[in-house]
Parts: C-alpha cells; structure tokens; sequence
C-alpha cells in the first residue's frame, strides 16, 4: 500500500506528495479547462503513468532474461473527449524500444508492456492503440 497526500493550492493546482519517499509533484488544469497549463494535469499523469508503467514492466522482463532496453522511450498522445462528460478517449502510445532483438524477445516485451497494472486498470471507453518501434 502507498499513501499519497494531494493538497488543493488554489489556482485550479493541487500539490501531491508521495509520501514514501517525500516526493512531491505540482498539477495544473489545462489551458483549454481554465488551468495555466504550467504543469501536468491530472489526466497528463494518467498518460504518464501508462507510459512509465509500460517501460517499466519492459525493464523488468528484459533485466530478468538479461536484455539492455536503456535509452528506450515511450511517447504517449493523450486525446480528451467531451461528450457524455469531459473525459480522456484516447491515449496512443509510441514505444520506441533499444536494442537489437529476435521475435521471440520481440513478443515478449510486447506482451510484458500490454500487461502493466495501468494499461489493465484502464476501462474499455479509453482507446490504447499502442505501436512499437525496434530500434538496433
């Protein structure tokens, strides 16, 4: 179990601490829902989450059989929807992953990224096209 506190600062921003480790992040509301824009909003982090979640769980399986996947990154589009309400309708997600691998090793970090906790914790109403790109 972890705790995270979340204080409302005012300004439509809210400060979070992740209280393990004394963390703390700053949200922001978007530009287009009356925010600053000056930081992360609350769905970015959903984006971000998903993103580090999937490289994540790569890292794990790749460290496991003794891959290299550092310097592999995930780009993640985020698309908000505004009918029946105001919520995230899509999030696409680029991974771009190192290292030269055959299909076997190929198909195994795939599967290892679709399987992490966020991208399951996600309902069927969020679209998760995800893409990899296989780079030597």
């Amino acid at each position: 179990m972890v705790e995270i506190r979340i204080q409302y600062a005012g300004g439509l921003r809210t400060q979070a601490r992740h209280m393990p480790s004394g963390q703390t992040l700053i949200t922001d509301a978007p530009l287009d829902n009356h925010g600053r824009g000056e930081s992360f909003s609350p769905t970015d982090l959903v984006a971000t989450a998903l993103g580090s979640c999937m490289l994540t769980i790569m890292g794990l399986v790749a460290e496991r059989h003794g891959w290299n996947i550092e310097g592999s990154e995930a780009v993640v589009v985020k698309q908000m929807v505004a009918q029946p309400v105001r919520r995230i309708g899509s999030l696409t997600v680029r991974l771009s992953i190192r290292g030269a691998r055959d299909e076997r090793a190929r198909e195994t970090l795939q599967r290892a990224a679709l399987t992490c906790p966020v991208h399951q914790s996600l309902g069927a109403e969020v679209q998760l096209p995800v893409e990899f790109e296989w780079l030597e």
